[in-house]
């Protein structure tokens, strides 16, 4: 690869597409080495999100290893392009949206920045209102006062004062960022390692906590075919290191021809036993309504304790007979997860540029985004597992695996200790911080301040993320608009697709600086819009949707990411190869 940087030459500075944001970074202003990048990552991956990742892999039946496996693989793929598409940063010293004018033009390139940007402060708004909620928390500990269920005055003046912190940093600009980033990054690294310490020391040792731990991989109970006795219910409530289940008995609602009847706390049978549906005759069950999907079996477990009986949760049991007439294999169950997880930083990866345009050299951000990236979030997936894994084996009300604090709020939760909450919920603020401002800010407020150059700089362009991120209201759709912001991820790919072929292929790593700042320049193409790029993204996004629609093709729709970017790089070759 090209390791020269390339300064601009020409003054471009009265042109409606130049500001001083968007120009090219300096030789002497690049000053971020590779710790910097490496911390920069550590910074991002550090999150909520990233504890949780594993959790979902193994609660639907993936051990702990194949999912750190498949969390490994997929973010080495993601980086891959990460480190192509952040080239041209390092090259040239110019934002993503600078790059995208050479591929979609000086107008087109608004369409998926805009689109990005949106994503972002969605995000944005997500990260400052849990961020809120940690001072809200932190507030209550230190006063003694009780939590309040729902909203609250407390919670929203917790999510003020964490969007003005948010804010303080972009108006204090990149150099800022980068202090931030440097300084939470050993900081979150030695939080992880005192974690698994923790879950160590209280559980027994590594091999005891990840033994044990096993027992998540199943579900709490289950409707399953077994011949000859028919529909069973599987149990599997939670076992103690020494092998006795948790739970001591159990009780049954159960479809009948009279509705949902309770069958009432039973003695609880040893652990994996098979309740045979057909064999209660009182009442009569519906077993044909749940060899259909069209009926469930709710479950619920408890035990002795001091004060009475400790209750689970109530769990459903509901037969899936699409996936017992249709067995899936377990290795594409593997691919369907790598998939999600290298979309898990798809939108990062169309604007990494934003970050490495201030990387001293190509080697710098080569290693930087690949020390980074991988080991961290193996490191935190590996912390999330681990940690959960103790939890169950250390509190002894954990009766079932859906009742695992399988998220870090979850297990501060249950500590009495106030400045243990105190000290956990600052960890959580610099892990929510310096993931929302690098991942979360930077690429929005340069997207904003790409559409007004003129009016709208960095600053204010991180002031307009900010806004947008109150906009949403993430305090009522935070669950929602995740589902969404995360549809739409996946469905980046074509983006990427696009921008990488332009770069390396079509144009051989070489753009014409000047000209990407010039309103009729040769990236102005078609009034400012090059429409084979954007038929390139839109073809891309259709062959990830037909999916949804089509079932023979749903295998597209499950590799949305592979399957848009493959598609829109290719159609994008094949109508710009012989564009000089």
């Amino acid at each position: 690869m090209d390791t020269k940087p390339i300064e601009l030459q020409e003054d471009v500075s009265s042109s409606p597409l130049y500001s001083e944001d968007l120009a090219p970074v300096p030789l002497s202003r690049r000053t971020w080495g590779t710790w910097d990048l490496a911390a920069l990552w550590v910074g991002m991956a550090v999150c909520i999100p990233t504890y949780l990742l594993a959790s979902y892999m193994i609660r639907s039946g993936v051990s702990w290893y194949a999912a750190l496996f498949i969390i490994g693989l997929a973010n080495l793929l993601i980086t891959v392009p990460m480190v192509l598409n952040g080239h041209a940063g390092v090259k040239y010293g110019i934002p993503f949206p600078v790059v995208g004018r050479a591929a979609f033009g000086t107008k087109g390139i608004h369409i998926p920045a805009v689109v990005r940007a949106i994503v972002a402060c969605g995000w944005f708004g997500i990260q400052t209102w849990i961020g809120g909620l940690a001072l809200y928390a932190i507030w209550n500990a230190l006063t003694g006062q009780p939590g309040e269920v729902g909203l609250s005055w407390g919670k929203f003046v917790g999510f003020a004062l964490f969007w003005v912190v948010n804010i303080y940093f972009v108006w204090k600009g990149t150099e800022s960022i980068r202090w931030l980033e440097d300084w939470s990054a050993p900081i979150l690294i030695l939080m992880g390692v005192f974690l698994i310490g923790w879950g160590a020391w209280n559980g027994g040792g590594f091999a005891q906590v990840l033994g044990l731990g096993r027992q998540l991989e199943k579900p709490s109970a289950s409707l399953q075919i077994e011949d000859p006795q028919g529909i069973v219910l599987q149990m599997y409530p939670l076992t103690t290191a020494d092998g006795k289940t948790k739970a001591s008995q159990y009780r049954m609602v159960v479809p009948s021809e009279q509705g949902m009847k309770d069958m009432g706390w039973q003695i609880l049978p040893p652990a994996g036993a098979a309740i045979v549906l057909e064999q209660i005759r009182e009442p009569q069950i519906d077993i044909d309504g749940l060899i259909n999907g069209s009926r469930e079996v709710q479950v619920q477990f408890r035990a002795q304790s001091e004060n009475g009986f400790t209750e689970s949760s109530v769990v459903t049991a509901k037969f899936d007979f699409e996936a017992y007439a249709h067995p899936s294999s377990p290795w594409w169950q593997y691919v369907l997860w790598l998939t999600a997880m290298v979309g898990f930083w798809a939108t990062m990866s169309i604007s990494i540029a934003d970050v490495t345009r201030y990387a001293g050299s190509q080697q710098q951000q080569v290693k930087g985004q690949f020390i980074g990236l991988p080991g961290t979030m193996i490191l935190y997936s590996f912390v999330g597992i681990f940690v959960t894994c103790a939890a169950v084996v250390n509190f002894q009300d954990i009766l079932i695996g859906d009742d695992a604090p399988w998220d870090p709020v979850s297990l501060i939760a249950r500590f009495d200790n106030p400045w243990v909450v105190v000290i956990a919920q600052i960890f959580m603020l610099i892990a929510t911080l310096s993931t929302n401002i690098a991942a979360n800010v930077i690429a929005p407020a340069n997207v904003f301040s790409n559409l007004f150059p003129k009016y709208l700089d960095f600053r204010k362009g991180g002031l307009v993320t900010g806004l947008v991120g109150i906009l949403i209201c993430p305090w009522w759709l935070m669950d929602e608009i995740s589902s969404l912001l995360l549809f739409v991820s996946g469905l980046l790919g074509p983006v990427l697709g696009v921008l990488i072929c332009d770069y390396f292929v079509i144009r051989k790593r070489s753009l014409q600086l000047a000209d990407l700042y010039k309103v009729n320049g040769v990236y102005s193409f078609s009034g400012g819009y090059n429409l084979k790029a954007l038929a390139a993204i839109t073809v891309g996004v259709l062959v990830a949707l037909i999916g949804l629609w089509v079932p023979a093709v749903s295998f597209l729709y499950n590799l949305s990411w592979f399957t848009g970017f493959c598609a829109a790089f290719l159609l994008y070759w094949g109508l710009m190869r012989n564009q000089k």
